[in-house]
């Protein structure tokens, strides 16, 4: 059934140009399938399923299909250390160590809770050596992590954690409530069931187990990851796995919702998780001209010439000039949003009031992921003609 667009400002015959080019790469095999959503003020102009979601089961992705979310999973844990912020609990100038004391060890505790949402605090790219069957235990990750020498003095330099910074996060959302609850029972009350995410969770909750997309490597480039990490790392994820920087399952609608609750300044059908001022600020660069470390592969690997890290508290913001952006080179300088590996995308342009969500199978290297969500931002940009 056609979306009637009528009043949103998209040119349809624009608009169709995005399914061309993603059936044209799905086709291609550059990756698998996926699920888009596009809204503006709130309308959905338009909403389209591609592919597979196990191409070789040769299992379609359907509507409200579930993924992996993998790194957008991290601005769940943002939100809920921001609407903390707002409760009191802490701010963004309180040392880690003040919340979990034993963090504080080897050199750490002047690491505020700042250095950690900006990546400025030197945490380890990557998890601490652990046991595999240790990945998904939070208590593990995070004891492990205050054993761990920082990288780089704190805000010396943007130090990209992939997976460790957002688990002490959610430790600290934890701990001052005084450890009554889980991460994951603390994620399912007072963000998915508040925001109405019916089909997310962290770990893979049962009813949803038969409905995820696998993770499945189809770029056996070794770019940032190695393929078979990813893969492996899909494969660990369980009902009882607690990994807050991506190991959740969701869909495209539900991260829509997530999306649009920040579009509206952090309210959604009468439930605020977030003041408008606070969704103001993340929207700002906090990281000046400084690369993303985690990118310096790039250079080489793409010829790439270095670019900024445009990292906001907790959100990547797009910023300003011409250079590598999963927002998109016609987004606004304050559009903002996340990233997940090789996958997924969301984000919200303030100024042009659009939102993004963007789920998919069939992981890319990240450099050429970021090229496409790029090409895709760009694509729903020049469609906007009113």
């Amino acid at each position: 059934m056609a979306i009637d667009i009528k009043g949103t400002g998209f040119d349809a015959e624009r608009l169709g140009r995005l399914s061309t080019v993603i059936q044209g790469d799905i086709d291609a095999e550059r990756y698998d399938g996926c699920e888009l959503i596009v809204g503006r003020g709130g309308k959905v102009v338009f909403h389209e399923q591609f592919g597979w979601a196990d191409r070789a089961a040769q299992r379609r992705v359907e509507k409200h299909q579930a993924f992996f979310t993998m790194s957008t999973g991290k601005q769940f844990v943002v939100a809920l250390v921001l609407n903390r912020i707002e409760r009191g609990d802490f701010a963004f100038a309180t040392r880690v160590a003040d919340v979990i004391p034993e963090f504080g060890a080897r050199g750490k505790h002047r690491i505020t809770v700042k250095h950690m949402l900006t990546h400025t605090a030197g945490m380890p790219a990557m998890f601490p050596q652990l046991p595999p069957e240790l990945v998904g235990n939070l208590e593990a990750v995070v004891a492990a992590t205050c054993a761990v020498l920082p990288e780089c003095l704190p805000g010396a330099r943007v130090n990209y954690s992939a997976l460790v910074a957002h688990a002490v996060l959610a430790e600290m959302v934890r701990r001052v409530e005084g450890s009554r609850r889980s991460f994951r029972q603390i994620v399912a009350e007072d963000l998915f069931k508040p925001l109405g995410m019916k089909d997310s969770s962290l770990g893979v909750r049962a009813d949803l187990a038969s409905r995820v997309a696998p993770v499945i490597a189809r770029s056996r480039v070794r770019g940032l990851f190695e393929p078979e990490a990813l893969e492996m790392f899909g494969s660990l994820i369980n009902e009882e796995s607690e990994v807050p920087a991506g190991g959740y399952v969701s869909t495209v609608a539900d991260m829509f919702r997530f999306a649009e609750m920040l579009r509206r300044g952090g309210e959604l059908d009468g439930v605020r998780i977030l003041s408008p001022a606070m969704v103001e600020l993340v929207q700002i660069n906090q990281t000046g001209n400084w690369p993303n470390s985690l990118f310096d592969y790039t250079y080489d690997f793409r010829g790439w010439d270095p670019f900024p890290a445009n990292l906001g508290l907790g959100f990547f913001v797009r910023g300003e000039g011409v250079h590598p952006t999963p927002f998109g080179i016609l987004a606004s300088p304050r559009t903002f949003g996340g990233l997940g590996a090789g996958s997924a995308c969301f984000w919200i342009d303030p100024l042009r009031d659009v939102s993004y969500a963007f789920f998919s199978s069939g992981l890319m290297e990240d450099s050429y992921s970021i090229e496409r969500h790029q090409k895709l931002a760009d694509l729903v940009f020049s469609a906007l003609v009113g």
